[in-house]
């Protein structure tokens, strides 16, 4: 029997959920550096928004949970694409001037990105898309892209500076080395 069946894809990402000891803490600051708002909270579960979907976050309360988040198996990082650099470039000032700063600022050379921890180390990245799907898809498959994968880190507050100046989003897409 020869498969025939066609693949059939997810037409979008619904939510995720994370688990703390730390509940209030955590759903503080996810509500702070995503704008959202809490549709329902308990003392076991509370469930975010920041869009028209019922809840794109979930908060599970475990009061055994521990460690450190990135010393564990599980997600890496979960990422968020902002509409324009000013967005972005407003969300970092908010979230500076709150204290909340990013613990790596990359360019990865088709996203402008920066990357935040919650309270249990898990990660969120904030980004912009630099380029089209198109050039996104031809950089990852260049060699300039294999030679470094990663991205270039960056200063935001340099970000901040150039976008003060009107550079353009090319402008801050330059990739190459990390010095």
């Amino acid at each position: 029997m020869t498969d025939t069946l066609e693949i059939v894809r997810p037409v979008k990402l619904a939510h995720f959920v994370l688990r703390t000891a730390h509940l209030a803490d955590t759903v503080g600051w996810w509500t702070e550096v995503l704008g959202a708002r809490v549709v329902h909270g308990s003392e076991s579960l509370v469930f975010l928004t920041f869009d028209d979907e019922h809840h794109r976050l979930a908060v599970v309360h475990d009061p055994h949970a521990g460690g450190d988040g990135r010393s564990h198996a599980g997600l890496e990082h979960v990422a968020f694409t902002y509409a324009s650099l000013d967005d972005l470039v407003a969300t970092y000032e908010r979230l500076r001037d709150r204290g909340i700063l990013p613990i790596l600022p990359i360019n990865h050379g088709m996203t402008l990105s920066l990357y935040y921890a919650d309270p249990d180390g898990n990660q969120a990245e904030l980004q912009i898309d630099t380029a089209t799907p198109e050039e996104a898809a031809r950089f990852m498959e260049s060699e300039e892209f294999a030679a470094n994968p990663l991205g270039v880190v960056f200063d935001p507050e340099e970000m901040v500076t150039q976008h003060r100046s009107h550079q353009p989003v090319a402008a801050l897409r330059l990739y190459g080395p990390n010095p």
